[in-house]
């Protein structure tokens, strides 16, 4: 990982090379290329700046969540273009040896860059660059809707049609739209569900960084069967260092208070059971437990007084817990759901038809519906952002499921 940490440097000044020499050949306005590189210093000297400022006691800000938006908008692209212009350079070098071979002294042995190639090198790379200019100012809060029914043969019948809201993955430290944040409040109390389900990561780090949106959260109406929560991995603040266990801990008790102050019932490794018409299902809620994460979750303690038989809705922040422990449970999971992957905010859905992102390659489940056995996850794409301050083509997500026998 050092060894990695030490060439990121030097493939950013050959990017940064690159695209340059795509500019001079793309104009040859000399106050383009002047303008070009005072914009590219001043770019470079403010994400270093704001890079050797980041704290590690107070964990990521929005100057440090602007620093990165801004670092992945200007290498990403130039990357792009580094690599149009070498794949120009070999055939550069291919060409002059093949006149070299051939005895050409007329040829010069590199050909002069064609204006073509840098202008499209400059097209491919805007595509990234307003891609995610858009996800920083309008998409990490063009909230959508999810909806999708799940059948169950063991659906108890009077629990038949019952529908869920599920909300995931809040990071409150990170937003700055009172309007967007109420909006998409309105879209949850729209819903009118039976039950709202919050499956962890409050905050960032901090427990104030809750505080301004309190009495936007209370605005969540309480639905027939009420709001229940879980703990997310960055509900332990075990990100950054505290100056005293203390301050940790108090920290923590401040989090898991949270809930309460939001008017969500914070389940801790434990279950609560639901009757109706003498019928019943249980909701399961377990702290964190991920695979490379934390593992405060404890299954078994959580389903304390349960059946194998008994419907079960299981609420675990991290999808990982799934496929490690849940799927291939004796004790029979029938419906979990899950956050944290964000769906790395980052790649391109068109639902029913595809959907990739980057961030499949380390979760087999990562955003939607799964299945395995008549045993289901959902993972919800998240309703904030963390570490880029923004979405592309993997939009926040409110969703309703509805349970359906069959």
């Amino acid at each position: 990982m050092r060894r990695f940490l030490l060439i990121l440097p030097v493939i950013a000044l050959i990017a940064e090379i690159y695209t340059f020499q795509a500019v001079k050949a793309a104009t040859k306005t000399k106050w383009v290329h002047w303008v070009y590189l005072a914009v590219s210093i001043l770019v470079i000297a403010y994400i270093i700046y704001a890079f050797t400022q980041f704290d590690r006691r107070t964990g990521q800000n929005r100057q440090s969540l602007f620093a990165i938006g801004l670092m992945l908008i200007t290498v990403i692209p130039k990357l792009i273009i580094a690599f149009v212009m070498l794949g120009e350079d070999l055939i550069r070098v291919f060409t002059g040896l093949t006149h070299t071979i051939l005895g050409n002294a007329k040829q010069s042995f590199l050909p002069e860059r064609r204006r073509f190639v840098s202008v499209a090198a400059l097209g491919l790379a805007a595509i990234p660059f307003l891609s995610l200019l858009y996800g920083m100012t309008k998409g990490k809060y063009n909230f959508k809707v999810w909806k999708k029914t799940v059948y169950f043969p063991d659906l108890p019948d009077n629990f038949d049609g019952m529908t869920i809201t599920q909300i995931s993955d809040i990071h409150s430290g990170s937003f700055d739209n009172k309007e967007k944040i109420n909006h998409a409040i309105d879209l949850i109390n729209e819903q009118k569900s039976d039950i709202i389900l919050f499956t962890g990561d409050i905050v960032n780090t901090h427990a104030t960084e809750m505080h301004p949106w309190i009495d936007t959260f209370n605005r969540i109406e309480n639905p027939p069967m009420g709001k229940y929560s879980v703990l997310g991995n960055h509900d332990y603040g075990e990100y950054i260092e505290w100056p005293s266990i203390k301050a940790k801990d108090d920290n923590f008790a401040a989090i898991k208070d949270l809930h309460r102050q939001i008017g969500f019932t914070l389940m801790l490794n434990e279950n609560i059971t639901f009757e109706k018409g003498g019928q019943h299902i249980a909701l399961v809620g377990v702290e964190n437990w991920g695979h490379n994460f934390k593992k405060a979750g404890d299954l078994a303690k959580a389903s304390k007084g349960l059946k194998p038989e008994d419907f079960k809705i299981l609420m675990s922040h991290d999808p990982s817990h799934w496929e490690y422990e849940v799927k291939n449970h004796p004790d029979n999971y029938h419906l979990t759901l899950s956050g944290h992957t964000h769906g790395m905010q980052f790649g391109i859905e068109i639902p029913g038809v595809f959907k990739w992102s980057p961030v499949q390659y380390v979760y087999k489940q990562w955003a939607g519906l799964y299945e395995n056995l008549g045993r289901y996850i959902y993972v919800n794409r998240g309703f904030g952002f963390h570490a880029y301050p923004g979405r592309v083509g993997i939009w926040p997500e409110i969703t309703v499921i509805t349970l359906k026998k069959g």
